[in-house]
């Protein structure tokens, strides 16, 4: 088996990561959903009070151009345009009597706001 032959069915990746908290959560809302068709969708677009805001949802297409990463059964995906902004970024999930939600860990972020929805 040559290696040509392997590297054709690769898939281009991006650097997101998905905790392995947060990878059980978004298990446990699909099966809520009992859907099986939905990935994770990160990215980001002009807006918010910093300039660039967090799009975090489920999403049953694939558009030309994503980016996916695997996270044990749970697919991340991130379009080319948001991927230099999220390199290196962390999904993780918190659940705290101060905050519950999904939290984005975004070394690229020069500042953000004081909700936390939007950098630059």
């Amino acid at each position: 088996m040559s290696l040509e032959t392997e590297n054709t069915t690769q898939t281009d990746t991006h650097g997101v990561l998905l905790t392995d908290v947060a990878a059980g959560k978004v298990k446990s809302l699909l099966e809520q959903e009992g859907r099986d068709d939905l990935r994770l969708r990160v990215g980001v677009q002009p807006g918010g009070c910093s300039g660039l805001i967090y799009q975090l949802y489920f999403d049953e297409r694939t558009l030309d151009g994503d980016l996916v990463r695997d996270f044990d059964g749970v697919e991340v995906v991130v379009d080319r345009m948001s991927s230099p902004y999220l390199e290196g970024a962390t999904i993780d999930f918190a659940d705290t009597i101060e905050k519950q939600g999904f939290t984005i860990d975004n070394p690229n972020a020069g500042s953000s706001c004081a909700c936390g929805d939007s950098f630059s």
